[in-house]
């Protein structure tokens, strides 16, 4: 065999494994129609309007006016790998607060941590991006169905304070996590 012979089979490889993974990629993201992209889940504007009050809901994104805790709660090695996760956000205080369900590259939650009052309604907001996505808490306390279109919400209110889990359960393999702290 020759250098040339081992080269093209190489690149061939190489080829046809860029190919594999895109396509791979492609039947993760579903069939949406792009949307929009106007639910602030790409970090443009930080803002989704998640929040009763007027304020961003917290969506994970850059805006300038997301607060963070002081210091992180101990999630166990839960958000270890999550997807969109750097810090938790501070919601607490707010009545009402929107969590983006396929945020970013399509596969997060948007914030993947959020802190929240006790009696807070979370709203999780799908995108229509990644494909199929639920959340499903830990616990066994709540479950939403799992739904591709975007616009579609679930939505359930924190009681009980601690750390609660939850993931998508098509995707959580792939980091798709998220932990919503009741204080």
């Amino acid at each position: 065999m020759t250098d040339d012979t081992t080269l093209d089979r190489r690149r061939f490889v190489q080829a046809t494994t860029a190919a594999g993974a895109t396509l791979l990629l492609a039947g993760c993201s579903g069939g949406g129609d792009g949307g929009s992209g106007g639910d602030g889940s790409d970090g443009s504007d930080g803002s989704d309007g998640g929040g009763s009050d007027g304020s961003d809901g917290g969506d994970g994104g850059s805006g300038g006016d997301t607060q963070y805790l002081s210091e992180e709660p101990d999630y166990g090695g839960w958000l270890e790998g999550a997807n969109n996760y750097e810090q938790t956000v501070d919601a607490t205080g707010q009545d009402e607060v929107t969590v983006s369900v396929g945020a970013g590259d399509g596969l997060s939650f948007g914030p993947a941590a959020v802190a929240v009052s006790s009696g807070t309604t979370v709203v999780w907001e799908w995108t229509g991006e990644g494909g199929g996505h639920n959340v499903s808490a830990e616990s066994g306390d709540f479950e939403s169905e799992t739904v591709t279109e975007g616009g579609h919400t679930f939505e359930y209110t924190f009681e009980e304070t601690g750390v609660h889990e939850y993931a998508c359960t098509p995707h959580s393999s792939v980091g798709m996590k998220g932990a919503v702290v009741v204080r």
